[in-house]
């Protein structure tokens, strides 16, 4: 097919998600490598937000395409209730990646239903219905996701299911109190949360689930001792601790998992995303030994078709061997701090940035009309002018792909990313960044 017969094809026959269908206008994309991808007239792109915060590898990785044709070779679907290698292997990997509380592994499609198989998890272990989750959070769009989402991602849902509640989040930077330290902010918001769970009934209470790190709402990470009070809280009443790892987990942060920044052991672990780079969707649930021995004599009515799809497994085991084999995690920690160094010299130069958050190879840059008021570039939930999608569609003209939310702009780059490549596409932003300063 030529260029223009695949996209006049795809906006005939697809729906794009998060669109209005009207004014679409996708790339066609020929070929991939590394973190570039190509459309048919040759032009490069560099993948800055590693497609959907997935793509941890790159594109075109040989290792992980190798292991999903060796797979394919000796069959391509096994239904779950079969041991299969790929299936063992990945699952006793992933475990031996978790704390030391971390007992099994149950293996789903993607993120979404890793949240919904996580809380119904919590609901039986526990026997409580009630869940808690943040307002700036997406946790998936099917319905129990949904729901735990916080954002209005989650208002098509509406009215929801009884029983999720929300909190807010530890958004520091956008709170009406100034803190005297990230101490004091701790303090303030965990006295908070204790009190609404005192509220809601605590003895109800099956759950909280959080993103580890907040990922496309803001790239928000807890202050000191926040996820250390949320963990007391839990375990003063008998809550289960949701992690949810599905964009933070994988090295993204500079370490395999986000919470390891934050010396706590969450009793459910959700992830996705990283696990397989997106080469065949897969994500999946641990838990603890405790909840795992519960379902030694509890049904676990849980169930997938493709639960731990073999080529999944198969490109999730390369995948793992990959980060360790070429030292991935040592590479975010070395370009992360570049990347942390580069954000802070556009904000002293770009009066439309209020705030850059960043940890490892995971950051956003916070745009506002006023840095002094903070009032955002966009409003929450609204951009009428279609602001956002404007800076959006001017980077991706100059090559620098990635893409925002509410008036956040998401700078995530694969890990395999040097720091000479990453100068060079952070050059395309700081150009961009200009024209938005001139219409403040």
């Amino acid at each position: 097919m030529t260029e223009q017969e695949i996209k006049e094809q795809d906006l005939k026959y697809n729906l794009h998600s998060w669109s209005k269908q009207g004014n679409l206008n996708p790339i066609a994309v020929e070929k991939s490598d590394g973190i570039y991808f190509f459309d048919y007239a040759g032009k490069r792109y560099t993948d800055m937000s590693s497609q959907l915060v997935n793509l941890n590898l790159g594109h075109s990785n040989k290792e992980i395409v190798a292991a999903i044709k060796q797979q394919a070779d000796q069959f391509c679907f096994m239904a779950p209730g079969y041991a299969v290698e790929s299936r063992s292997t990945l699952a006793k990997m992933v475990i031996e990646l978790m704390p030391d509380n971390m007992g099994k592994v149950f293996f789903t499609n993607g993120g979404a239903d890793a949240n919904e198989n996580a809380i119904k998890m919590a609901r039986m272990f526990t026997g409580r219905n009630k869940v808690f989750s943040r307002y700036r959070s997406y946790h998936g769009s099917t319905f129990g996701a949904g729901n735990l989402t916080g954002e209005p991602r989650r208002y098509p849902l509406e009215p929801g299911i009884p029983g999720f509640i929300k909190f807010f989040d530890p958004y520091v930077y956008r709170e009406a109190i100034n803190f005297a330290d990230e101490e004091a902010a701790t303090a303030f918001y965990i006295t908070k949360l204790r009190e609404q769970v005192l509220y809601e009934g605590a003895d109800n209470i099956a759950a909280i689930v959080m993103e580890t790190i907040t990922g496309s709402n803001g790239v928000i990470i807890p202050p000191k001792g926040y996820l250390k009070g949320v963990r007391q809280i839990c375990d003063d009443y008998g809550i289960m601790m949701i992690c949810d790892e599905v964009m933070a987990g994988f090295g993204r942060t500079g370490k395999m998992f986000g919470f390891e920044h934050f010396d706590v052991k969450p009793d459910i672990v959700s992830f996705a995303k990283g696990i397989t780079c997106g080469y065949v969707q897969l994500g999946g649930v641990a838990v603890s030994k405790k909840i795992a021995t519960y379902f030694d004599d509890h049904t676990l009515l849980c169930g997938l078709t493709y639960s731990a799809h073999p080529l999944a497994c198969a490109a999730g085991v390369a995948a793992l061997k990959y980060y360790k084999e070429a030292h991935i995690l040592e590479n975010v920690e070395k370009v992360g701090k570049v990347l942390g160094e580069l954000l802070e010299a556009l904000k002293m130069k770009h009066p439309c940035i209020g705030d850059v958050r960043y940890i490892g190879l995971f950051s956003a840059l916070e745009l506002v009309k006023d840095r002094q008021t903070k009032e955002p570039l966009v409003a929450y939930g609204q951009d009428p002018k279609g602001i956002m999608g404007g800076i959006i569609k001017n980077l991706i003209s100059k090559g620098f792909v990635t893409y925002s939310h509410e008036n956040m702009i998401m700078v995530a780059p694969p890990l395999i990313i040097t720091e000479n490549q990453l100068q060079e596409a952070m050059t395309i932003l700081d150009e961009v960044l200009y024209s938005v300063d001139q219409t403040l």
